[in-house]
């Protein structure tokens, strides 16, 4: 997947006061950049001790193959400083403070934080609570975002508060208990109701190897196990990191244990199946629609099905996938219509290069 311009404008925001000058790029000790993304703007100068945290796929391969280095932030040493901490904080608010508060942390004596959002994603309410955890902030519009960073800091202006909001994105249980998940995943507190039609509509009969392609939390993989017991091995596909941290979690005691891959499904899928299911993502990591997305997971699938494998997928009822489904595969049916989604059933992949 390419970045949107959404967030190549975002980037190119935060950059702006090391371009303008108002900020320099530290001499020694570098600097850590928290869900990092690669483009012109962080390419266009040096950026000596760059350290890169990206827990989406498709970002964190973009970086690796820009020569970047990139690593998981829990990997980090827990007391490594760095001089500069730049933030691209997401959109789900509890996830965004918890950051905040694991760039606060991250910062050396003296050092700073610079951050920055689309006006539209709640900028304003980032400064804001940058502001809360550092002290007051400086900030600069441009692009139709906002980049805020804070003073020299000798630590959070509010420790009660930094320590409060670090945990705010911590594994909880959901649903009563039967499932573990946290801020930041798709639909993290509740059943996605395109995913809970498609469970509804699983048949019984559904078998062999199968594999769930954008996994999540793991609730579809979970109830797939649940209702067709023909299933004798099943592989979980997911882009996002934290989300398949909390897969591994909720399917500990499946009737069998399947196998997980951190993996941008858009590229292909490395195994042949005979039974796949997917509620495709069709959103950009900057909000913006993208049913090409879904296309590609439809292509994903039918490459990797084997002669007489099954495609099962849920989708908003606007979204242009019938196209691809009939360029796919020669046997297409609709399952089930309802609250504005829909559930197709695809057999017969086409084999295309």
């Amino acid at each position: 997947m390419s970045l949107d311009r959404y967030t190549d404008d975002t980037l190119a925001t935060l950059f702006q006061p090391l371009a303008d000058g108002l900020l320099d790029w530290p001499a020694e000790g570098g600097a850590l950049f928290l869900r990092a993304q690669v483009g012109l703007a962080l390419r266009q100068a040096p950026r000596p001790g760059l350290v890169c945290e990206q827990e989406f796929k498709p970002a964190a391969d973009a970086l690796t193959q820009a020569g970047l280095p990139t690593v998981e932030l829990e990997s980090l040493d827990p007391s490594r400083r760095y001089p500069l901490v730049l933030l691209l904080p997401p959109r789900q608010r509890q996830e965004a403070r918890a950051l905040f508060a694991q760039a606060v942390a991250r910062c050396a004596p003296g050092g700073r934080v610079l951050a920055c959002m689309r006006n539209d994603e709640g900028a304003r309410t980032g400064e804001d609570d940058l502001g809360r955890l550092a002290g007051g902030v400086s900030n600069r519009s441009k692009r139709k975002c906002r980049v805020f960073w804070t003073a020299p800091l000798q630590g959070p202006a509010d420790t009660a508060l930094a320590e409060e909001w670090a945990s705010l994105d911590a594994p909880r249980p959901i649903l009563g208990g039967r499932f573990t998940s946290r801020p930041g995943v798709f639909a993290w507190d509740r059943v996605d109701a395109t995913s809970a039609l498609l469970a509804a509509n699983l048949p019984a009969d559904l078998s062999g190897h199968a594999a769930d392609l954008g996994a999540g939390y793991g609730y579809l993989s979970a109830e797939l196990l649940e209702r067709c017991p023909r299933i004798t091995a099943l592989d979980l596909y997911e882009a996002q990191s934290r989300a398949l941290a909390m897969a591994r979690l909720n399917l500990r005691s499946a009737r069998m244990t399947p196998e997980f891959f951190w993996h941008d499904v858009t590229l292909g899928l490395p195994r042949r199946y005979d039974s796949i299911v997917s509620n495709p993502p069709f959103h950009a990591q900057g909000g913006e629609e993208r049913p090409d997305i879904g296309r590609s997971f439809i292509a994903a699938a039918a490459q990797a099905l084997n002669p007489g494998g099954r495609f099962w997928m849920v989708a908003n009822r606007h979204l242009p996938y019938e196209r691809a489904l009939d360029d796919y595969f020669a046997d297409v049916r609709s399952v089930a219509q309802q609250g504005g989604f829909k559930v197709v059933e695809a057999r017969s992949p086409r084999r295309r290069p």
